[in-house]
């Protein structure tokens, strides 16, 4: 008998077995997905990993339930990042799982309740003989609640179990399935439905006997010349499918809807293509004017298909043609300056000699068509290419660029496409529809076989960071290794890399490729700092504007010329607090102030998402002065709206952009030059490239500076560097104001000179006095639970532990988190040091691991939870 080995995607360690019943025996393959019931009654999507004929020794194995692919959805490169993935976040491969495969490719298990089959219509006397005769002991008196469940179950037959409390309007059921039960009266089962559609659409095409024959269509046309409504469908048809052209172009046929929601048939006596076509042909001639403005007959077309003069067939097309617009090429060709062309050679010439490169061009210096240009060479070298992108945002604004130039073969991949969407693209890899990919973190999941290069772009954005759920993986870091598997070369890109990448290119272990020239006779922007301590003064009220950042608004409006706004914070204002009492509205379930939201009047937890109306007095003394403190986005927007009317101003945050297209319609309508002034977060800040912006102005800059974190410095530096080169990327010099209460720190020299290698220069020695990457990895464990003295406690026993293992000067803490409470759960952080080149980290894992466990065995302990995050940033 075969067994398979599967993984399941739950937070299992190894894989699973199973029994391979004998009709599959021959159609299973390594890759394939299959249904397996995992415990009494959980069904799931796994995967198979191994096929062999050894039976599990610890368990009696199960049937696999069913096969569901014809060939493998995975291949053994995904199983090797997968276990490599597992083993270096120190998580399980079961995690890794369940984050790498689309919720369209998993399978759903719903109970759902039916008349149990031997019910039968009931006696007068209200018993049913046969359920009476097996349950004798069970009373069949149903309640007014049971009989409304089984009046519904003989409607509909089956009921989801989660809606039989809708159906009755009660929260527990429970007792009542469980009665139910007992009378005989329902099964309780599982169905198991695939999520993922494929996408039809209906066409239409004329029946192939009028289109071989001319005299065939004579006589249809002679036919239908008493029925308008039909001939007008006819007409419209023959518009679309210019059969006298291309007698081909029936079988592809015509897309029902196109033919149905359009108007009907415009004059063709001035349609020049249909008149060119069909001059010589005699039913036009005797009817040159059919109706012109009425939509077409839906009863006449069905007529038409009814009579077998139209067939009605289906296809299954492509999710992306609809949401993306032509996907046809426009133009391959880019043209290089010198200096792009010189850098470009640069990294080829260093991909020869080795595996990474990094790429450090300047914003604005046109790294993209540099990436366009590998990207062409290496699909014509026949391999795949992965370009990775931080953020969706980004990716809206790139991806029509991109599809100019790659049209159909370029597949896109983010959290923002529906399921479906994504499954399409899975498939595409795999089928070879898509040889190149755009994408964020999750595109690394992809089933590639044939990668050749990898591109991560933006290469020091914290956004390549899952933080929750495991996998904690950096989408970067995976990429390196994923380029290893494939044995295929990787580029990395930014005009601030991370310290990190740029000490292993100063050491020699990347190449380094410098870019220092703004594409064409764009310049950099000229940074002027405003001290805005005088403000804070002005009638107790902080007037966030300063007269620098005003008029430079006024400006760029009166020379029709555009602007961004960059603050840091959502919503209108960080917090509310009584001026009398000082009372600050906190947040029941986190260690923060809720965030007022003057567009809802809600006062909401950026953490755990709870939300609240805003208070018309203070809770506390029941003082009507509640006020704003402080500026968000929400604010900015509002106050500009009344200090320049006659702008056009959008807002562009996690707000504003929670539906779909919602980045894409804000950014076509600043491109298009329909918005004037652009307000956002960290959104504006990456990669975008826009014409006409003149002016950025940076707000509430201080907070960013003064994090208590190690990389405070060079996130500042990034996030500064980063939103200011979105001006004055074209012929005419962009101006930067900065408003900030202390123009001397040390930082502002280093953005206005542009002085990347400076900051690194300064960076280095400190990150090295106290043994922080690129000198060491970090690893973090929190401790949470909902008692606060129980987090300490298991924190504190476990700190010492890890200290017993790998010595006290590699371990920090027990120490409580600027917010120490999220979601009802109080938070200790322990940070490890690892120094690089002096300590086995696969062993120091292995003790990290044993400590936690040993934590986790103590009766006490085994409550909390706790998180092991790889290299946080």
């Amino acid at each position: 008998m075969k067994f398979v080995n599967v993984i399941l995607p739950l937070p299992l360690p190894k894989p699973y077995t199973y029994k391979v019943p004998s009709e599959l025996d021959s159609l299973v393959k390594i890759g394939s997905r299959v249904i397996v019931q995992f415990g009494k009654k959980r069904i799931l999507t796994a995967v198979i990993v191994h096929i062999h004929e050894n039976p599990p020794q610890e368990y009696e194995a199960k049937y696999l339930m069913e096969l569901l692919d014809d060939e493998p959805s995975f291949n053994s490169h995904q199983f090797e990042l997968f276990n490599w993935i597992a083993e270096y976040y120190m998580c399980t491969i079961g995690e890794v799982l369940n984050a790498a495969l689309p919720s369209g490719l998993k399978l759903s298990s719903e109970s759902k309740i039916q008349l149990h089959p031997l019910h039968s219509v009931e006696t007068p006397h209200g018993r049913d003989v046969q359920i009476g005769r097996l349950y004798r002991g069970a009373s069949l008196h149903y309640t007014p609640d049971e009989e409304k469940i089984i009046s519904a179950l003989k409607k509909y037959e089956t009921i989801p179990y989660n809606e039989v409390s809708k159906l009755l309007d009660k929260k527990n059921i429970n007792p009542l399935i469980k009665s139910l039960i007992a009378k005989g009266a329902i099964i309780i089962f599982e169905e198991v439905a695939e999520k993922y559609k494929p996408k039809f659409v209906n066409k239409i095409r004329l029946n192939q006997k009028y289109v071989k024959s001319k005299k065939e269509l004579e006589n249809l046309f002679n036919e239908l010349e008493k029925k308008p409504q039909q001939l007008d469908v006819l007409l419209k048809y023959l518009q679309h499918i210019p059969l006298q052209d291309n007698l081909q172009l029936n079988n592809e046929g015509l897309d029902k809807n196109n033919l149905t929601k359009s108007s009907g048939v415009q004059n063709f006596g001035r349609d020049a293509q249909f008149g060119r076509l069909y001059q010589n042909f005699e039913p036009l001639k005797n009817n040159p004017e059919p109706s012109t403005q009425t939509p077409v007959s839906l009863s006449a077309l069905n007529t038409l298909i009814k009579n077998k003069i139209f067939e009605q067939f289906e296809i299954i097309v492509s999710r992306f043609e609809d949401t993306h617009g032509s996907a046809e090429k426009a133009s391959s060709e880019i043209i290089l300056t010198d200096h792009q062309q010189k850098a470009r050679d640069s990294i080829l010439k260093q991909l020869d000699e080795k595996e990474i490169v990094l790429l450090h061009g300047i914003t604005g210096s046109g790294k993209t068509e540099i990436y366009i240009d590998l990207i062409q060479k290496a699909l014509e070298s026949g391999s795949q290419v992965l370009y990775l992108l931080p953020e969706i945002a980004l990716t809206t604004q790139i991806v029509s660029r991109l599809r100019k130039v790659f049209g159909k073969s370029m597949g896109v991949y983010h959290s923002r496409f529906s399921d479906n969407e994504r499954v399409e693209v899975w498939q595409g890899v795999i089928s070879g529809k898509f040889s190149f990919v755009v994408g964020v973190r999750s595109s690394i999941f992809l089933p590639f076989d044939n990668l050749g290069l990898i591109i991560v772009d933006e290469e020091h954005d914290s956004s390549y960071k899952q933080h929750d759920p495991a996998p904690r993986y950096n989408a970067k870091d995976t990429a390196l290794m994923l380029a290893r598997l494939h044995k295929c070369k990787i580029l990395l890109g930014s005009a601030t890399p991370s310290v990190e990448s740029y000490f292993q290119s100063k050491e020699g272990k990347y190449g380094l490729v410098d870019l220092k020239i703004r594409y064409g006779v764009a310049q950099l922007p000229e940074i002027i700092l405003v001290d805005i301590r005088a403000l804070f003064q002005a009638k107790g009220k902080n007037l966030f504007f300063s007269k620098d950042i005003l008029d430079g608004l006024k400006k760029s409006i009166n020379n029709h010329e555009q602007a961004i706004l960059f603050q840091n914070r959502r919503g209108y204002a960080p917090y509310i607090t009584c001026n009398d009492c000082a009372w600050i509205k906190k947040c029941s379930q986190c260690s923060v102030s809720l965030t007022y939201h003057m567009h809802t009047n809600e006062l909401r937890c950026h953490y755990c998402g709870y939300k609240e109306r805003t208070p018309q007095s203070c809770p506390a003394c029941g003082s009507a002065k509640v006020i704003t403190m402080r500026y968000g986005t929400e604010q900015i927007e509002e106050e500009l709206k009344l200090l320049l009317p006659d702008a056009n101003i959008q807002r562009m945050d996690s707000d504003t952009t929670r539906k779909k297209y919602s980045y894409q319609n804000i950014i076509d309508d600043f491109e298009s030059r329909k918005t004037d002034i652009l307000i956002g977060t960290q959104m504006v800040t990456k990669g975008l490239d826009f014409d006409n912006v003149r002016l950025v102005g940076i707000f509430d800059i201080d907070r960013m500076i003064h994090f208590p974190d190690f990389r405070s410095q060079e996130r500042t530096f990034q996030m500064l560097t980063q939103v200011s080169g979105r001006s004055g990327r074209r012929d005419v010099q962009g101006k930067v104001i900065i408003q900030t209460s202390n123009p001397n720190q040390p930082v502002f020299e280093k953005i206005i000179h542009n002085d990347y290698c400076g900051l690194f220069e300064n960076e280095l020695p400190e990150r090295k006095k106290y043994n922080y990457p690129p000198f060491s990895r970090l690893i973090k464990i929190s401790v949470k639970h909902k008692d606060r003295d129980i987090a300490g406690f298991t924190a504190q026993f476990l700190a010492q532990k890890l200290n017993g293992n790998l010595g006290q000067s590699r371990v920090l803490g027990p120490e409580s988190p600027l917010i120490d409470k999220i979601r009802n759960l109080f938070i200790k952080d322990i940070i490890i040091k690892l120094e690089k080149g002096k300590i086995n980290l696969e062993k120091a894992k292995a003790l990290i691991s044993d400590a936690v466990r040993q934590t986790q065995k103590v009766k006490e302990f085994k409550n909390p939870y706790i998180v092991v995050d790889v290299d946080p940033v």
